[in-house]
């Protein structure tokens, strides 16, 4: 109810007259059954224009800091999150990201829509990075169709660490449904895994006309981060980055 509420009488028509968000090929999202749509990830707010531009619900695994950190404005932003049905997660790494992926998992079998961030954090630079291979894993376990999508000028309106957004229009390009039933019970399968999240990275490729950049967006922030700090700037902590999938499956 409450999300309903958010998407189709408060934020939502502020928003589509404020930004006048323009999608195209909505039609190729399924109306029924698990889906799971892998976008690309520019601002904090494509997770807000991505919902109100499509008709089914739309449950994103959220990181757990927005439901944990304290304060009122961290009671805030945890009340926003649960009241339009997001799902908390521990990003961490190890166990936590096998929980993490069990939670997409049950989502799917439930029949639900699951949006994802393949990339697994935002761009740093705007530029479409390697892909965490835990949207193949959940794809496979529930038989789920993967639907590519690609965020439009979202980095122009709500730049990261930008609070207030700009005035502009944003879009969203949604690509035909990604079948990988030919893949079932191979879940297990490194190579697969990334076979599988390689090709949904270039449907959003195709579908973005970012450049793209094969390392993770987590280890381009981290040497971001480091660079800063040999430079005397404003320090800011890393997040940690990845050298192999078989490490650990955070890709989520």
């Amino acid at each position: 109810m409450l999300y309903g509420l958010m998407k189709n009488v408060v934020a939502g028509p502020a928003l589509r007259l404020a930004f006048h968000p323009w999608i195209e090929g909505a039609e190729n999202i399924p109306h029924e059954g698990p889906v799971i749509v892998a976008s690309n990830h520019l601002s904090f707010s494509d997770s807000v224009f991505l919902p109100i531009a499509i008709t089914r619900r739309v449950t994103f695994l959220a990181k757990s800091e927005y439901f944990n950190t304290p304060g009122v404005k961290g009671r805030l932003t945890a009340g926003f999150f649960k009241a339009v049905g997001q799902v908390s997660v521990d990003r961490t790494g190890g166990r936590s990201a096998d929980d993490a992926i069990r939670t997409g998992v049950g989502v799917l079998n439930q029949g639900g829509l699951l949006g994802i961030y393949p990339e697994g954090t935002r761009s740093p630079d705007g530029r479409l990075y390697r892909g965490r291979v835990g949207v193949a894993r959940m794809a496979l376990e529930a038989g789920a169709v993967v639907v590519p999508v690609a965020m439009i000028g979202t980095d122009k309106v709500q730049p990261p660490g930008q609070v207030r957004p700009n005035l502009g229009r944003v879009g969203i390009r949604v690509g035909k449904a990604m079948d990988f039933s030919r893949y079932a019970g191979m879940q297990a399968d490194r190579l697969v895994l990334r076979a599988v999240t390689d090709e949904i990275m270039y449907a959003i490729l195709a579908l973005s006309d970012q450049e793209y950049v094969d390392i993770y967006a987590s280890t381009q922030k981290a040497r971001l981060a480091k660079a800063a700090r040999e430079n005397g700037q404003v320090d800011a902590t890393p997040e940690p980055a990845e050298t192999d999938d078989s490490d650990s499956v955070e890709e989520v």
